[in-house]
């Protein structure tokens, strides 16, 4: 393992210290301009309450990291991450517009789910082909802990890909769903990616990954419970889309299974409850999806719930780290 480089540490502070900056001018905006989440009708009705919260304060976050990307980072970020950070981007903007959407029409339905996966889709095959085109992937798949690597036909593995990049950007996107939930899910995310990153010697990616864990630091700040500000679409869908940029320039899509867990898991809960409610005409398997509404359901609190989902992440974190650092390159 190499030497940390200290700009990915001050990308750390840079990234925080931005971000509180700006969530101290945008929270009182958004209240002012009555930027307000509307809360969703079959939730759980003491999250009424919420109801008026400022939302979009993702912007927050990205405004800090690409601070610190385009400061600290920036001749890393001209030559090897100006694509993660677009892309990243580019998913936060659609985001926004469903967003957007939410407040225009004050309710909690923005873009319809046909025109977000066809957005989606269309930024991940965009971003795969330029990958391709830099040389960053192929048509190799690397599995992590086993240490191999696998041909696939190229099609296939563009399929897959996309499919795991719109996959894991919604799952960011439902995990979002109690004050500092998506939040502290992903700091334990980013800091893993910040590590592999130095162990690799991928210094941009470390950059831009520490920037994330600085970001998502200070944002905690405000979006913990009573949260100030939610991240909103335009937060969660960037988060996703930061998370699957810089799995996919380290070339180690599969490292999502064990990183992503919590995701996969609130993703899973999910498809299991509408797909038994249909088959069964009626039944349920959970009290209430997502997942962490379930565990709401029970009686935890969302101190409890925001404590032992980041817990999670952070366990499954550690497990993917192990399993990705003896990978030769």
């Amino acid at each position: 393992m190499g030497l940390i480089d200290l700009r990915i540490i001050a990308a750390f502070f840079v990234s925080l210290i931005v971000t509180v900056l700006v969530g101290l001018w945008l929270v009182p905006l958004l209240r002012r301009i009555k930027a307000g989440q509307s809360i969703r009708e079959d939730g759980p009705v003491w999250h009424n309450k919420k109801q008026g919260t400022p939302t979009m304060g993702g912007i927050m976050f990205m405004s800090g990291i690409a601070v610190a990307c385009l400061t600290v980072g920036f001749q890393d970020v001209i030559r090897h991450n100006f694509h993660v950070l677009a892309f990243a981007v580019i998913f936060g903007l659609i985001g926004f517009l469903d967003d957007y959407n939410k407040l225009k029409k004050q309710q909690n339905l923005g873009l319809n789910a046909k025109q977000k996966f066809v957005l989606q889709l269309i930024a991940a095959f965009l971003f795969l082909l330029l990958l391709n085109a830099l040389g960053y992937i192929n048509s190799n798949l690397y599995i992590p802990f086993f240490n191999v690597v696998i041909g696939i036909p190229t099609v296939i593995y563009y399929v897959f890909a996309a499919f795991i990049i719109v996959g894991t950007v919604n799952a960011v996107n439902i995990t979002d769903g109690v004050d500092g939930l998506a939040t502290g899910v992903t700091i334990p995310v980013a800091v893993c990616l910040t590590m592999v990153a130095v162990l690799w010697n991928f210094t941009a990616m470390g950059i831009f990954s520490a920037a994330l864990a600085g970001g998502l630091v200070a944002f905690l700040f405000f979006n913990f419970h009573p949260a100030k500000v939610f991240m909103g679409d335009v937060g969660s869908l960037f988060l996703g889309g930061a998370i699957c940029a810089v799995v996919f320039v380290m070339d180690m899509p599969l490292i999502l299974l064990p990183l992503g867990f919590v995701y996969f898991v609130e993703t899973m809960s999910d498809i299991i409850q509408v797909t038994y409610f249909k088959l069964s005409k009626g039944q349920r398997v959970f009290k209430m999806a997502p997942i962490h509404h379930h565990f709401e359901m029970i009686g935890w609190s969302e101190y409890k719930l925001f404590g032992i989902f980041t817990a999670v992440s952070a366990i499954f974190a550690v497990i993917a780290y192990f399993g990705v650092r003896n990978r030769v390159l």
